[in-house]
């Protein structure tokens, strides 16, 4: 009974003219959304239409009837009643509910007079709904799934993958040929100590096939490729990010530390052994109560004259080494960073040669090792703690690059300061913040490219009657994944760009390379984790299986933004050079060099911030590489001017410079935030402008459109508020980010292919291809 006293033999019985009805009487308790009282409102006005015989009005009002609702399978009973009236009705075009009664009585009844056409009219817009959709659901069978078939790509994938690759291409396809070999290959579920001897394996593996002395002379069994040594660090880490952190631990730390802070008879003892893996070694800077403040360490190296020997000594619980990698299982020898003490003076922090194991792995004497355990991720990494007391080592195990000591006990430096010194020996290990960048950021690319490619296949809701539409043609999930893409790919290019500098680097541009770096690092690593964040919902649960890679993506790309430095330290870091450098182009003026300067920047600012250019919204304007460049300088000189007011304001009142740096200390990050993402812009502008390929330089620029565009809209807060942008403006930069990413969504596939993740790495099935 679909009522009270109402069959459905009565809604069969029901007059031909009645039948008009049938469909919005079905779709009112089917929608499930209107009250009582609208259900009496539309019962009314049934009442009242003469048209109606009085037997079909009151079965139809009694259809209606709030007291008396129909249960689901009465209305599936209705459902079929009209179905069945609408047999061999044409499935296709737009109707409205009222047309589609007047088909179905149209046979027996003819068509609705005028006054039952405007009653049905009335009626169905009472219901509230969208007639055709409803109509759809109602009479139309669910569309087949057609198979699913990306357009072909507009450009070459291979070539855009060489020019990701630049120069660096041919060491990329040696570490991607590496990970199709089936040693490499994920299993899920392995206890620490099998992951680490694992992981080891895979060292050993790659070690063997040069990889790991790759930076090293050739004498040392190297190549001299201190690039190639970067851009194998970085590719391995679409494989697996613990094999990333030991392969760094061993051949970047230990070995690169040999290399760069020692001499030739460290080099002639260690290096190659190093390099072949034949000597596991640890890196030993970081202490249990100082982090990032490697300056003030507590270790310390007393020297000895009467013995020709250091003393090493851990004061204090907060003086012990923490976190070491190669400490808790596999490490024989140690750099240990140490104040260096002779007769009571303290030359500052030096890098010292410190065995911890013998050949069979028995801890030395004196040398305290504990394991740090389970952690977040990275758990095929054997982290440890490290304590020291009077362990003894030979003067020569000091490693003497940057300063000596002789057997006498006195201690030369070709730099005298030892704030300089320190600052020198950190500088040689600058590639390891780039390098942890460019592994964040292959991280980033293996989710994007799980995550792009099931967005591309996985269908979900639709349009009643249609086939389900797949994920990426939904706006919400392009405003989720496509700038994120745009941004890995701007990320990459600023990140080539600081690794040449780097590998190519002079004394005179050696600070500016370490602030680019640490800024990059931050950002980098910042980045990734919200890249793999957002991946993972976009793949729902399926992201949320270990087997689709985002567990472990996600567990061991957490810790980047803490080591080689924390990244809002590192952001502090490149705000102070920035200022320093703000501060020196001014002390290095003339007065009337600095009125030319500043009278400049007047106009410059007047210019920008014109009431007509401030509401320019035309797409050709706010496409303009230089409208967007100038926007990300305008934003990063002002930031750095107010900075530095409020620095000299609070200095001026008699605050010290840490305490007014600590006051200031947000609007700094901001600052630094704003001078990555100005570079990385500038960067990607520069990079679209040398490609030669016209196809790739379309695409291109569509990314680079999208990754400047997306980070002023991102920060038009900020821009309102100066006055940089009028709000016309914000609304077409929004309205513009949509879309370019409906265009960047067109070649979303062929962009994640030309990251060339090895297959058998990517390990997630909902990435596979058909």
């Amino acid at each position: 009974m679909p009522s009270a006293g109402v069959s459905i033999s009565d809604v069969e019985r029901l007059d031909p003219a009645a039948v008009r009805l049938l469909p919005m009487l079905y779709v009112a308790w089917a929608d499930g959304v209107l009250s009582d009282r609208e259900l009496e409102t539309i019962s009314q006005k049934v009442r009242q239409q003469s048209w109606l015989d009085d037997r079909s009005r009151d079965t139809l009002c009694a259809l209606l009837d709030p007291a008396a609702r129909p249960t689901a399978q009465q209305l599936c009973a209705i459902r079929s009643v009209i179905r069945r009236f609408g047999a061999g009705l044409p499935a296709a075009g737009a109707r409205s509910l009222a047309q589609l009664g007047a088909e179905l009585a149209r046979a027996d009844a003819g068509e609705p007079s005028a006054e039952a056409a405007q009653a049905l009219a009335e009626i169905e817009d009472s219901l509230g709904v969208i007639g055709p959709e409803a109509v759809q659901e109602l009479v139309a069978a669910a569309a087949p799934e057609p198979p699913l078939e990306e357009a072909a790509p507009r450009f070459d994938v291979a070539a855009m993958t060489r020019v990701l690759d630049g120069k660096q291409a041919e060491a990329r396809g040696e570490v991607r040929r590496l990970l199709r070999e089936p040693t490499f290959r994920h299993t899920y579920g392995l206890e620490t100590p099998t992951y680490r001897e694992r992981v080891l394996s895979w060292a050993r593996f790659v070690a063997v096939r040069g990889l790991g002395s790759l930076s090293y002379p050739k004498e040392y069994g190297g190549r001299n490729d201190l690039r190639g040594f970067m851009a194998t660090f970085e590719t391995l880490a679409y494989f697996d990010l613990s094999l990333v952190v030991k392969y760094g631990v061993q051949f970047g730390l230990f070995g690169g530390g040999l290399h760069q802070l020692g001499t030739r008879r460290h080099h002639d003892r260690y290096l190659r052994d190093a390099g072949t893996l034949d000597l596991p070694g640890c890196f030993a800077m970081t202490e249990t109560g100082h982090g990032s403040n490697v300056r003030d360490i507590e270790t310390t190296a007393q020297f000895d004259r009467a013995t020709d020997e250091f003393v090493i000594n851990t004061p204090n619980q907060s003086a012990r080494k923490d976190y070491i990698g190669n400490a808790a299982q596999h490490g024989r020898l140690a750099i240990v960073f140490a104040q260096l003490v002779i007769s009571d003076e303290n030359y500052g922090v030096h890098a010292f040669l410190v065995p911890i194991r013998d050949d069979d792995g028995t801890v030395c004497d004196g040398i305290g090792i504990e394991d740090c355990g389970e952690k977040l991720g990275l758990n095929g990494v054997d982290n440890g703690r490290i304590w020291f007391e009077d362990v003894r080592i030979p003067r020569e195990n000091l490693l003497d690059r940057f300063g000596q000591v002789g057997a006498d006990g006195e201690y030369t430096s070709a730099i005298a300061g030892a704030s300089p010194r320190f600052f020198t020996m950190l500088g040689t290990l600058v590639g390891g913040r780039i390098s942890v960048a460019g592994a964040a950021l292959s991280a980033a690319k293996v989710g994007l490219t799980i995550a792009i490619r099931y967005g591309a296949a996985r269908r979900q809701f639709g349009p009643s009657g249609k086939v389900e539409q797949v994920l990426l043609d939904y706006r919400t999930h392009q405003r989720r994944l496509m700038p994120r893409l745009a941004t890995a790919y701007a990320v990459h290019f600023a990140l080539d760009d600081i690794a040449d500098r780097y590998a190519n680097r002079t004394d005179d541009d050696q600070r500016e390379i370490e602030t680019r770096a640490a800024g990059m690092k931050a950002f980098s690593t910042w980045e990734t984790v919200t890249t793999l964040q957002e991946c993972r919902e976009a793949c729902g649960g399926a992201g949320y299986l270990a087997v689709n890679r985002f567990a472990a993506l996600k567990a061991d790309t957490d810790v980047f933004t803490t080591f080689e430095g924390d990244n809002t330290v590192l952001m502090q870091l490149v705000a102070k050079g920035l200022l320093t450098e703000f501060k020196q182009e001014f002390a290095e003026m003339r007065l009337y060099s600095v009125v030319r300067y500043l009278g400049q920047r007047a106009a410059t600012a007047v210019t920008e911030l014109n009431p007509v250019v401030t509401r320019l919204t035309d797409e050709d304007h706010l496409r303009d590489p230089d409208f967007q460049l100038a926007a990300f300088r305008y934003r990063e000189e002002r930031l750095m001017s107010t900075a530095a007011q409020r620095l000299k304001r609070r200095i001026d009142e008699g605050m010290d410079s840490f305490a007014a740096l600590n006051e200031c200390q947000d609007h700094l990050v901001t600052l630094a935030r704003a001078s990555v993402e100005r570079v990385i812009a500038e960067r990607f502008v520069e990079r679209v402008r040398q490609t030669q390929d016209g196809m790739l330089v379309g695409v291109l620029r569509t990314l680079s459109d999208l990754f400047a565009l997306s980070r002023l809209e991102a920060d038009r807060g900020w821009f309102l508020e100066s006055g940089y942008f009028a709000p016309n403006k914000a609304k077409a930069i929004r309205d513009l980010v949509n879309q370019i990413c409906a265009e960047t969504r067109t070649h979303a596939i062929p962009l994640v292919d030309a990251f060339a993740v090895p297959e058998e790495s990517l390990g997630a099935p909902i990435a596979f291809r058909a």
